[in-house]
């Protein structure tokens, strides 16, 4: 049996991706196994993944074994992902994307999901079933272009880090803190020049204080707005995606 299901209007891919595994849940699979539609991912591992499934494992991890079909930049940035989410507390699978089998007890937990703002790679190894991983070689893209520009790259990898860990928060405090006992110590330092009698008006200095307490009012209150955005958006309860049509 085939079925396809068309969004009325565009959701998102990690929209996109949940819609098919509730898909296959509602059809009373016993396991499903997601992938891209570019055909990097080498489908032969999908068989080593059945034979994981079948041992036990309720999640079945594609791995990548070598990022050669990357740029140096884009294999320089993904390790600075998944190194930076793993300091944040965040539990993910380096070098695995989407490509994963997941047994009807995982997709059922997944489904109890609620949150707007979806983040499948820090989800899914959140649920805490026995997982396995399985290693493939990733081959080149058959066709089109990649739907993850630099832009878009940025915004999933901040959907990520924002929707599972408050430490970015923690570390406007922090540098909040270091920044007063920076200040104290520059007011320690003027008294000490007025008393000696070295005091030297500088415009450069000035300004350069000005700029930087500026900036970093700037990046907390954009971090802070991320945060008032994502409840925003959960205290809303929309739907993720409205299904336009189910064909089989």
């Amino acid at each position: 049996m085939f079925v396809g299901i068309r969004f009325a209007h565009n959701a998102g891919h990690q929209n996109a991706l949940y819609a098919g595994l509730m898909q296959a849940l509602e059809e009373g699979c016993d396991c499903a196994v997601s992938l891209d539609a570019d055909l990097q991912d080498d489908i032969d591992a999908i068989d080593e993944m059945l034979v994981r499934f079948a041992e036990g494992a309720e999640v079945v991890y594609g791995v990548r074994d070598n990022r050669d079909s990357d740029t140096v930049f884009k294999r320089g940035t993904a390790e600075a992902f998944y190194g930076l989410m793993r300091r944040l507390g965040t539990e993910v699978v380096p070098d695995s994307a989407d490509y994963r089998l997941m047994g009807r007890r995982s997709l059922q937990a997944l489904s109890e999901y609620q949150e707007t703002n979806l983040f499948l790679r820090g989800i899914v190894p959140a649920l805490g079933f026995r997982t396995a991983k399985v290693y493939y070689r990733r081959g080149e893209r058959f066709a089109g272009e990649s739907k993850y520009p630099l832009g878009k790259m940025i915004s999933f990898a901040l959907e990520g880090i924002t929707s599972f860990s408050i430490m970015p928060i923690r570390l406007v405090t922090f540098v909040g803190v270091l920044a007063i006992l920076a200040s104290v110590a520059m007011i320690v330092y003027a008294l000490v020049s007025i008393v000696a009698g070295s005091v030297v008006p500088g415009w450069t200095s000035l300004m350069v204080s000005i700029w930087l307490v500026g900036g970093m009012v700037m990046v907390s209150l954009g971090i802070v707005g991320e945060y008032v955005g994502k409840t925003y958006l959960e205290t809303k309860r929309r739907p993720r995606y409205v299904i336009g049509e189910v064909l089989d």
